[in-house]
């Protein structure tokens, strides 16, 4: 007698399967997506599948009455006090008689595919590295005297087929009350890409693994704790990354630890210390323990990448910026300081590029995957040192660029981190010469008369490149820079301070904001660094143009498109091609840590990423003097329309000439 012939949809596998096999071992036989955690006892309900009715000529197969068995007493008990949607059955204990086809529903699927609409517009394959498995330990026996441990390795290796796992110490001193309190039955996270047990807890657990993606950042830590099951972000949160008091930026903090013996191992405390107390943070918002969760993905630049793991970051504050590794890091999340998270819970850390261009960096083109596409693309992630990609499928070139800390408010005169109160926003009217602008925390602008500019505190990073570059469309900047007098602007906003002048933004109760001629020369090196490594790897690609411009980072997130052109920030390209991409080296670690084949993909591409060094290009000097003019001293930018053709001389008496 032929066996039965099984079809699974949506997969389309097929086979035939002998009569009385079960739908979730003839799943597990034909290579079928289908979930199960408790190993087939019909308590889980993980395994839910939808048995079809009637002919089906695109498979060619009939399903007759009977080709299932009938429910069962497991599948009654459980839709008693559960319940199971209508035509739903238990793969575990569903029995094939007869031909039939079988829906696997989404929510049944290991390899769930949803998609990431906050990282990218790409479908995320959900495989996580770590998954659980409910299994019943034999009990001790005086006849056949053996260890709690090897009875759980024999009961994963019946139950599940797994077998050669380690045990962190920490497990092992558990695990005896676990066993003993779950009755010898236990859920066992096992972590299958170090194969290696994450977490055991008592009984049955049927919530999915939790993870935690980070984004380690010079200025700023920010984290989403994600549900492992499902891709959902159950919370997200950041913190200031607390080395900022050893250095605003990366190379301060290098040289505090070249000038100051113990300072990279206490530069390494302090971050350990502000990840776990960042990992509690989120539990408790989500309403978790911190010892649920089991896996944790991190990115950042190489610097903290050094600093994180404990290794001292002198070699990346000379030539030739040599890392200690390159590779991916696979670790015990506890070797980082992240006791608080399960036992067992393993952290890895995305490959760096080269020396100054890092993990985050790699998280970037995970999330943008600039590598899959025609068109020539300019990644951009705008930080105190940026890190920057350009290529498509043929191939992309990486670098960074020291832009310094003026971008996140740091050294101008009333600048101030990202926070409420601080200026965010702003345009100058061409013709009145006169502001308005937005704050942090409220959504009414200045010139509304509900606003309270009581609350205003100081202008941020974004806050500073609106002004500059509506400065300059306003005519109140030339294009070298200069801050024309009142005279010449025909703005009594433009004040002298001493030789050269400044434009009054807001003023009230003898508080001022002004954006100073020496804010102005901050913006401009600050920016000049940026294009001058964009134009950089655009001469060693061979292009005079790009297709495309993604402003990734949070700082990236809430920079306008056209400001940061006006300014010279980026090349010119046609400004509906210039976007923001967000936090995209944090969606790249949510990848990484929701799909392990991920991580094979991103260690693959960064051995194909070509790094010019631009510390030792003989051209980036050159092009970084080019790029001091607003937006450039020769370069091209039709997509920005014509600018105001003024030039103003401070020293001269209140003269203003215009250029031809």
């Amino acid at each position: 007698m032929t066996d039965p012939l099984v079809v699974f949809t949506p997969s389309g596998k097929r086979g035939r399967i002998p009569a009385g096999t079960t739908v979730l071992a003839a799943a597990r036989r034909l290579g079928v997506d289908l979930d199960s955690v408790c190993g087939g006892r019909g308590i889980c309900s993980k395994c839910q599948v939808t048995p079809g009715k009637g002919a089906y000529p695109k498979h060619g197969v009939t399903v007759a009455e009977g080709a299932l068995s009938p429910v069962n007493a497991v599948e009654q008990r459980y839709d008693e006090k559960r319940g199971l949607a209508p035509g739903r059955r238990l793969g575990c204990q569903a029995c094939i008689e007869g031909d039939i086809v079988v829906d696997v529903p989404r929510e049944s699927q290991v390899h769930k595919q949803v998609v990431r609409k906050a990282a990218s517009d790409r479908a995320i394959t959900l495989d996580p590295s770590t998954r659980l498995h409910f299994v019943t330990v034999e009990e001790p026996d005086m006849d056949a005297p053996s260890g709690d441990l090897e009875r759980l390795r024999a009961a994963l290796k019946a139950q599940w087929e797994i077998e050669g796992l380690t045990v962190p110490l920490p497990i092992l001193q558990a695990l005896q009350t676990v066993l003993r309190k779950g009755d010898w039955k236990v859920t066992v996270a096992v972590n299958h890409e170090t194969s290696s047990v994450a977490a055991i807890w008592p009984g049955l657990r049927t919530d999915a693994p939790l993870g935690l993606a980070v984004d380690l950042g010079s200025t700023t830590v920010a984290a989403h704790l994600c549900d492992l099951g499902t891709g959902a972000v159950l919370a997200s949160g950041g913190v200031m990354n607390p080395q900022i008091r050893f250095g605003e930026d990366l190379m301060s903090r290098v040289s505090y630890s070249m000038m100051n013996p113990g300072g990279a191992a206490e530069m390494t405390g302090a971050i350990r210390v502000a990840l776990a107390d960042l990992a509690r943070e989120l539990a408790e918002e989500a309403g978790i323990a911190p010892a649920d969760i089991v896996e944790t993905v991190i990115v950042c630049n190489p610097v903290m990448h050094h600093l994180l793991i404990g290794v001292d970051p002198v070699e990346l504050g000379q030539s030739p910026f040599a890392l200690a590794t390159s590779d991916a890091l696979r670790l015990p999340a506890r070797d980082l300081g992240l006791d608080v998270l399960a036992p067992g819970a393993r952290a890895y850390i995305l490959p760096c590029i080269a020396g100054h261009v890092g993990a985050d960096a790699a998280a970037v083109a995970l999330s943008e995957a600039p590598d899959q596409v025609e068109e020539m693309t300019l990644i951009v992630d705008v930080g105190t040192n940026a890190e920057l990609l350009l290529g498509n499928s043929k191939g992309l070139l990486a670098c960074s660029s020291p832009t310094g800390p003026a971008f996140e408010g740091a050294q101008i005169s009333s600048g101030q981190r990202a926070a409420p109160g601080a200026i965010e926003r702003v345009e100058i009217d061409p013709e009145t010469k006169e502001p308005r602008f937005r704050v942090i925390g409220s959504e009414l602008w200045s010139d509304d008369p509900a606003f309270d500019g009581t609350e205003i505190t100081g202008i941020c990073g974004s806050g500073i490149i609106e002004a500059v570059a509506e400065m300059r469309l306003a005519g109140l900047l030339d294009a070298g820079g200069l801050i024309g007098s009142a005279e010449q602007t025909g703005s009594a906003r433009c004040v002298a301070e001493g030789r050269t002048h400044s434009y009054l933004l807001w003023e009230a109760d003898g508080r001022r904001i002004l954006v100073t001629q020496g804010d102005v020369r901050a913006i401009q090196l600050a920016k000049s660094a940026l294009y001058a490594g964009a134009r950089l790897l655009m001469d060693e690609a061979g292009v005079d143009s790009v297709d495309r411009v993604t402003l990734a980072g949070a700082f990236g997130a809430h920079i306008s498109p056209r400001h940061a052109m006006v300014l010279g920030m980026i090349p010119d390209a046609p400004l509906d091609k210039v976007g923001s991409a967000g936090n995209a080296a944090g969606h790249g670690a949510r990848m990484a840590l929701c799909d392990r084949s991920l991580r094979d993909r991103i260690e693959g591409l960064v051995r194909r990423i070509h790094k010019v060094e631009t510390a030792v290009a003989p051209r980036f000097q050159e092009h970084f003097v080019a790029a001091n003019a607003i937006p450039h001293a020769t370069a091209p930018f039709p997509h920005l329309g014509p600018l105001p053709q003024v030039s103003f001389n401070q020293q001269s008496g209140g003269r203003r000439r215009r250029r031809s």
